[in-house]
């Protein structure tokens, strides 16, 4: 019996793991939605790596965190351009212990003078790091 529920024990683990993981990883996706609804694009980048090598494929292709905190300021200028950001379909998927994937829908309402109603699909590859779940390439269309 002590073997069976050994095995049940060790086999439950990375299972738990990922599921804490997910957790983590949806909570930046949900910190980062509340801090853009605040009007905070600071807060906002939170959930990005701070690196060079942080990467977003849009329109163009933007390395670097601060490259990718420019655009946001320049493209969201006001509280009208961001308007109120919805995320939904989150698909999260473990690509070993230290990296995943999500796949999901963006939708800002906006007024018309913020530039209207905007949505679109994203795709996400996290990564990690000391001090938590991070974005490393963000592909948003």
């Amino acid at each position: 019996m002590f073997r069976i529920a050994l095995l049940c024990i060790v086999l439950a683990t990375p299972a738990a793991a990922q599921s804490g993981s997910e957790l983590s990883i949806r909570k930046v996706l949900a910190d980062q939605a509340a801090a853009w609804n605040r009007g905070d694009i600071e807060a906002f980048m939170q959930g990005y790596e701070n690196s060079p090598e942080t990467t977003f494929v849009g329109k163009t292709v933007q390395h670097g965190w601060r490259q990718v905190l420019d655009n946001y300021r320049s493209r969201y200028a006001t509280r009208a351009a961001m308007g109120r950001l919805d995320f939904s379909e989150l698909s999260v998927k473990m690509l070993g212990t230290d990296y995943a994937s999500v796949l999901g829908k963006f939708h800002l309402t906006r007024t018309a003078e913020g530039g209207g109603e905007a949505s679109g699909l994203f795709s996400l590859i996290f990564r990690r790091a000391p001090g938590g779940w991070k974005i490393i390439l963000d592909h948003t269309s």
